[in-house]
């Protein structure tokens, strides 16, 4: 069975940090492009940040400004996000995304809830 399965969303204070950790199983992430991707509430799903199949190109979403460093380990099947200064704005449920070009494939984990409040 497919799964991606994220971990280490809380509440945290304002200026803190989070590890969001997604684990796969059901298949190997060394094809996919990884990424996370957040949605707030009322608003629409965006990309958080995004790894390439190697790791050797990463990209962030505008509003990451440095703040967030995304990473893989294709050996552990797992890929990271690692949140630091972290605003009330990123309140959101992040999710964990995999995309394979060819063949054509995507999953999508269950969301882990981020709540940064003080």
């Amino acid at each position: 069975q497919v799964q991606l399965v994220e971990s280490g969303g809380e509440l945290v204070q304002p200026g803190g940090s989070l590890r969001l950790s997604c684990a796969a199983s059901g298949f190997s992430i060394i094809d996919f492009e990884m990424g996370w991707f957040r949605q707030a509430p009322g608003k629409e799903r965006e990309l958080v940040a995004q790894i390439s199949t190697s790791g050797k190109t990463v990209n962030y979403g505008d509003f990451v400004k440095g703040r967030f460093t995304i990473s893989r380990d294709n050996d552990k099947n797992t890929v990271s996000l690692q949140m630091n200064s972290l605003k009330p704005e990123d309140t959101a449920v992040y999710y964990c995304n995999g995309q394979r070009n060819w063949p054509p494939d995507e999953f999508w984990g269950q969301g882990t809830q981020v709540t940064v409040s003080s």
